[in-house]
């Protein structure tokens, strides 16, 4: 949902990054977990959280001092896949397309081309990672491009226009 950036005021809380296309759902969080460097999501309960100038303020319990936020910082605070928002048709969690295979179609045949290893936010149009046996490609996650994504599959039906994957290379 976020990622903290730094110590907010004397208190504990921090600022974070807002990852989340629902801003709104900071107002009712009351427990999360983060993401730690050598292990597991540890669980925190929320004692509070505020939008502010585009990001949110987060106040986590045991969390009481600069020093303590401080530890924080980098750190992506997360929730359980079960509570993420329902989303419409055509739209996707940028974590749900790794692991998927790319397959080209062209002439009514189909060809695996790869797996996408990471979908890349550009502020436009994402990029789709795709590792294949001659290296990395980078396809638009555009719907002409990408012309149907099964999840259940795992599996991206993808119709390039011509040469694009030859600039990849």
């Amino acid at each position: 949902m976020a990622r903290i950036v730094r110590p907010q005021g004397r208190r504990g809380e921090v600022t974070a990054e807002i990852l989340t296309d629902f801003p709104e759902r900071f107002r009712r969080l009351r427990g999360a977990f983060l993401e730690q460097p050598d292990g597991p999501p540890e669980a925190v309960r929320v004692e509070n959280a505020w939008l502010h100038k585009g990001r949110v303020v987060l106040k986590f319990a045991g969390v009481d001092s600069i020093a303590q936020a401080e530890t924080l910082r980098g750190q992506h605070v997360l929730i359980p896949r079960g509570e993420r928002m329902l989303l419409g048709a055509h739209q996707y969690y940028l974590w749900e397309l790794e692991g998927c295979r790319a397959v080209l179609e062209r002439n009514g045949a189909a060809h695996e081309i790869g797996t996408v290893t990471r979908v890349e936010p550009t502020g436009g149009v994402d990029l789709l990672r795709i590792a294949t046996p001659r290296g990395e490609v980078l396809i638009p996650l555009a719907q002409d491009i990408c012309k149907r994504i099964d999840l259940e599959a795992k599996t991206i039906l993808i119709d390039p226009p011509e040469d694009l994957l030859e600039l990849n290379e």
